[in-house]
């Protein structure tokens, strides 16, 4: 019998003797009760939370090099209002309409048309109710996610035929029994709606709390002829998700500094009126502030953090070796989005995560940072209505044309110039390899992602080439570019997001040695593998002998 033969499994893995089957059948099934149970408690706990959420799908063609490499690209940005099942409203301009479906999981095989609420659907491992009744469980192993220890099941729906039943894998953490990843697809696709495969991943957010984070999908391969024969456009696709805890976090950040008060001055002595060129800078900067706080509290904007340390640092370099002395200091920020954008607020540099993740290099990144300052320098101001907080108190749909911070052609002109002397006198100017090879790997693949270099609010990256092309014009090599040499990293490739509170972390990632031609992926989506850890204390549950005594041999990807 399947029931007999899942256990035994079981009991085999936990080293138990034989003879205690019969008394331990009732504990595996409270084990999945307890699956069972706590996933409809987590399906009721997200009805609480509205995140932000992104997908980016890229349409693949085969190529004799590469394998496979991006052919059009689609995108969406938007809040999810989970109260509501699986309900989005979109952020950026054009997209998400009734006129406009290019986004999501449910679709034609030969339209290639997407709904966004199909992607987020991928968040829930069952909308009609993960029960026993409907599915049955085979356990396969511990394994290890991260520092996570998990139970594997496959699960499968009793009635085959259920449209929309899960089928495939899943890890549930063996503390509280959260599942924490699944992989697989819905059940019932037919030729005219597709349900389309997918690895959907949780991350510990403390209190016992395992929020939807990550999703890779896929569909065909562009190497399968059968894709081919079946008529269908194949494509690779990343949803994230961020921002549940949107206006506590920085106040729990601010709150639990510890500040020191400094000796008391005598306020009578030395000057402490603002002259009007400083009254005119502190304006400006209230009117930064006011943007970046906006920002965060939408949660397009990362909390500060080592992420925007590191901008900071290739910027100090850039000014000290130019000599200069900026009043009021410049900030860095990253923008949360995957877009390839950069731009400035007033004395604030802001890069996109998208754009961060891709650059392959320090020097690579000094160009992009060099442009910017370039703008700062010359003293191109923002919009200072912002200083009047009226102005950064509007709906959250308008984002995207409440703000704008593209630059005039004549002062994209002027920053390149700026740009060009700043990184000839910095120690980057010798670095041209990799920022060539950046830049060639950008123009060569900016057809075919088309989405993805279109900014929301600034200027395209495009605007930078110019100051690449100016430096390293003349600079030549004879030397052919090492094998393992990457122009341009894949999304993802260096900066982790942690969805609960917007803080964002450079990836610390074992080297990989010598890299294929075709696992160079430039500028392209792949999978997440996650490292996952536990944050704060956790409600433990006892745990039933029959899975997880404790001297059983664990399993590690």
């Amino acid at each position: 019998m399947r029931t007999l033969n899942i256990l035994t499994r079981a009991f085999a893995l936990a080293a138990l003797p034989l003879a205690a089957a019969a008394q331990q059948a009732t504990t595996l099934s409270q084990v999945l009760d307890k699956i069972v149970a706590q996933e409809q408690v987590e399906m009721q706990s997200l009805r609480q939370y509205s995140p932000l959420v992104e997908t980016y799908i890229q349409n693949l063609r085969p190529d004799k090099h590469l394998g496979s490499v991006p052919n059009g690209d689609k995108y969406f940005l938007g809040r999810a209002e989970l109260a509501k099942g699986v309900e989005l409203e979109p952020l950026t301009r054009g997209s998400g309409t009734k006129h406009n479906k290019i986004f999501g999981g449910l679709g034609s095989f030969f339209s290639t048309e997407f709904l966004p609420e199909g992607f987020l659907q991928m968040i829930y491992l069952d909308m009609y109710g993960f029960d026993r009744q409907h599915y049955n469980f085979e356990y396969v192993r511990r394994e290890f996610l991260g520092e996570v220890r998990c139970l594997v099941f496959d699960v499968d729906p009793v009635r085959k035929n259920d449209k929309g039943r899960f089928v495939g894998r899943i890890w549930v953490e063996d503390q509280d029994y959260h599942i924490v990843r699944f992989n697989g697809a819905y059940g019932g696709s037919s030729m005219i709606s597709n349900y389309f495969n997918f690895d959907s991943w949780r991350t510990n957010a403390g209190k016992n709390q395992w929020l939807p984070a990550f999703i890779y999908s896929q569909e065909g391969d562009a190497q399968d002829p059968q894709t081919k024969k079946l008529g269908f456009k194949p494509f690779r696709a990343q949803t994230r998700l961020w921002g549940y805890d949107l206006g506590h976090a920085r106040e729990e950040q601010e709150l639990s500094k510890v500040l020191v008060e400094g000796p008391v001055k005598d306020e009578a002595e030395g000057a402490n009126d603002y002259s009007p060129v400083q009254a005119e800078r502190s304006w400006d900067r209230q009117a930064e502030n006011n943007v970046m706080d906006s920002m965060e509290q939408l949660g397009l904007m990362a909390l500060y953090g080592e992420v925007d340390k590191v901008l900071e640092a290739v910027v100090n370099n850039l000014e000290v070796t130019n000599g200069l002395d900026i009043q009021p200091e410049v900030r860095c920020r990253v923008l949360m989005i995957s877009t390839l954008e950069s731009f400035t607020i007033g004395h604030t540099i802001v890069l996109s995560r998208g754009l961060v993740d891709v650059l392959p290099d320090e020097a690579s990144l000094a160009a992009i940072l060099a442009h910017e300052l370039g703008h700062v320098v010359l003293g191109h101001r923002m919009d200072s209505q912002f200083a009047f907080l009226s102005r950064v108190r509007f709906d959250e749909k308008e984002t995207f044309r409440h703000f704008g911070f593209a630059r005039t052609p004549e002062e994209e002109q002027a920053a390149n110039q700026k740009g060009i002397e700043l990184l000839m006198k910095s120690p980057y100017k010798d670095q041209s390899g990799t920022a060539r090879l950046f830049l060639q790997a950008l123009k060569e693949r900016s057809k075919a992602i088309p989405n993805l270099i279109s900014p929301h609010l600034g200027n395209r990256v495009q605007a930078s080439w110019t100051v690449l092309s100016a430096v390293f014009s003349g600079q030549t090599s004879d030397e052919k570019p090492a094998a393992n040499i990457i122009a341009a990293l894949p999304l993802g490739g260096r900066i982790k997001i942690e969805p609960w509170n917007d803080h964002l972390q450079m990836l610390k990632s074992t080297p990989v040695g010598a890299v294929a031609e075709s696992e160079k992926m430039q500028f392209e989506v792949t999978p997440f593998v996650l490292y996952l850890t536990r944050q704060g204390a956790h409600s433990l549950t006892e745990v039933p002998d029959a899975i997880s005594a404790r001297s059983d041999p664990d399993t590690k990807p």
